[in-house]
């Protein structure tokens, strides 16, 4: 786990004022937003005046009307004129401005003209990209670029799909600007693995914690993320709305349902028109079935910004819990066309289409999610579910693998995996699934019931009957009440404790199958074999004891001929036995 420093909360809150101004002046919106709420969430004074002078070179003041200018066209999104008016300014904020400018435009025309949201993807024109990478990088050559500079060409670069000298590009932004959160945010998606993460040369500043948490969210290390997060909340930062949500969303990623919802409920009450991460409150309380909950914060998402895509995102979930599939990926492609990288609603608008049998479409928004971030690890699962009703289980086999490597101590992934080895008849490899999900806790409760029966097909019966004895203590401690699982599991032990003549165990457990209509009938059946059984295991002894004294009898009558014989003179034994 990354190490945290100590807190200077004054200095901090200096860093962030200073952060929020830089950013927006050069309409790094979202990272201007990020620092000014969590400057908010600081309750100390600093003297914002003397932080605030403005001190600029020269140059500045040379290009300053057009500078002002191009602002006010940018936050309009004329994107094209204010690169028009800020052609023949070069000092840095009125250059970042233009490139930023003109990157902008290019974004907007490619979402302007796409054609449909789960129409195939064309060939891009990166025309533009690719004159913006030639000149930024003759910039960096000659280091005639700061830190913001620096994070515009890494954006281009990872947008050519250029990752390696994308992620050496933006940790020189980070060490060269290292308040810029949103080239922290472009470096975390370039990171597939931890060990990437560790060989990173990043700055020591107290920034660089909240990023290593964000990248432990994304992967899979939660513990760690929540324990950074808890920290920040105990040194002062326990008002900040922007930790509050990532330790709800981290509670949302371990599948914490309960608590996820507690912590967004919190979030509610400290900022209650906050519309970000509500897309993911929504899945919450989709998964809980709350459909006045859901209609709630639909219709509040809605009153506060119609037109953004979490709300489509919470509109398209509410209509998806009342069944309403199509309305639901209205909404999804509504998101979609605001946001055309918006992970979540590509794949919740595969999830709908696989509601509606639509196989090839689902398949086409899972890729689609795929094609903006290889690690969604729902679009991987989502792609081998398809794959499985369409009864390729090879394929299945290849994405169930990918859903499981980036989602490692999910059971559901590895269920999932073992059902498809089991299909192909792989079946040592199943076995290890199935009793690696049993270990990881097994979220659905069905692994210990799969490797049972698995156990029982492969004709190791000791192993099975521990499984499935294990499966019913299991049943009754977690109240689980699958009673066509639980019926098969006291059937196959009926017949195990049959087979090696425990006959009370037999007895008991042909006792319970009696109780499900499933085994009912059989169940009669082998209580009355265990009954017969029984009997004739008591009944053997006995009737062999009977024979020896008859013959000690005979015997003795016969040495002493005078003697009458001992049936003459007792009563008859009775020779029935009731086991």
């Amino acid at each position: 786990m990354a190490d945290i420093p100590s807190f200077d909360l004054k200095q901090i809150k200096t860093d962030l004022i200073v952060a929020q101004r830089e950013c927006y002046e050069r309409r790094l919106i979202h990272a201007s937003k990020w620092a000014a709420e969590m400057s908010k969430a600081i309750d100390v004074h600093v003297d914002t005046r003397s932080l605030l002078n403005i001190n600029e070179p020269i140059e500045f003041w040379n290009d300053y009307d057009n500078y002002v200018l191009a602002k006010s066209y940018f936050d309009v999104k004329e994107y094209d004129r204010a690169v028009h008016v800020l052609r023949e300014c070069q000092s840095a904020k009125p250059y970042f401005l233009r490139l930023y400018s003109l990157y902008m435009s290019d974004q907007k025309r490619k979402a302007d003209n796409m054609p449909d949201s789960n129409a195939q993807a064309e060939n891009i024109d990166n025309e533009i990209l690719k004159i913006l990478q030639s000149e930024l990088s003759d910039k960096r050559n000659r280091k005639e670029l700061d830190g913001f500079g620096l994070y515009l060409y890494g954006v281009v670069l990872s947008k050519l799909d250029l990752h390696a000298m994308a992620t050496d590009v933006f940790v020189e932004s980070v060490t060269r600007e290292p308040l810029n959160w949103a080239a922290w945010m472009e470096l975390a998606h370039q990171i597939a693995d931890k060990e990437t993460l560790l060989s990173l040369q990043l700055p020591h500043h107290w920034i660089r914690s909240l990023f290593m948490a964000k990248v432990y969210m994304e992967l899979q290390l939660h513990e760690d993320a929540l324990s950074i997060y808890r920290t920040f909340m105990d040194r002062g930062f326990s008002e900040s709305t922007y930790i509050v949500a990532q330790v709800a969303v981290t509670y949302h990623d371990i599948r914490d349902v309960d608590l996820a919802v507690q912590t967004f409920k919190t979030l509610e009450l400290m900022d209650p028109y906050r519309i970000e991460n509500m897309d993911i409150y929504s899945n919450l309380l989709y998964v809980k079935e709350k459909k006045s909950e859901l209609a709630h914060l639909a219709h509040k998402c809605c009153t506060v910004n119609k037109y953004c895509v979490e709300t489509c995102c919470v509109i398209g979930n509410y209509y998806s819990l009342r069944s309403q599939h199509e309305k639901s990926i209205l909404y999804f492609q509504r998101a979609l066309k605001l946001n055309a990288n918006y992970i979540s609603a590509w794949t919740l608008m595969g999830h709908e289409y696989m509601e509606l049998k639509n196989t090839s479409a689902a398949i086409q928004a899972y890729r689609r999610s795929i094609e903006v971030d290889k690690r969604d690890y729902r679009a991987w699962y989502g792609l081998g579910q398809t794959y499985e009703i369409l009864k390729m289980p090879s394929y299945s086999l290849y994405y169930y693998r990918k859903a499981q490597t980036l989602k490692p101590n999910d059971s559901r992934m590895v269920i999932a995996l073992g059902e498809c080895y089991q299909k192909v008849d792989r079946l040592q490899e199943a076995k290890k699934c199935f009793w690696k999900a049993h270990c990881l806790g097994d979220a659905e409760e069905i692994a210990l019931f799969k490797l049972a029966n698995l156990y029982a097909m492969l004709g190791e019966k000791e192993q099975a009957c521990q499984a499935f004895t294990e499966y019913i203590s299991q049943a009754d401690r977690m109240l689980i009440h699958n009673h066509e699982d639980l019926s098969r599991a006291y059937l196959y032990l009926a017949n195990y404790h049959i087979d090696h003549k425990n006959w009370d165990d037999a007895y008991a457990a042909a006792q319970k199958c009696t109780e499900f209509t499933e085994t009912r009938e059989e169940a009669k059946g082998l209580l009355r074999t265990i009954q017969t059984k029984r009997g004739q295991e008591v009944a053997g002894p006995l009737n062999m004891n009977i024979d020896d004294s008859m013959d000690s009898i005979a015997q003795t009558d016969l040495a002493n001929p005078g003697m009458p014989r001992a049936f003459d003179r007792v009563t008859p034994v009775n020779l029935k036995f009731t086991p």
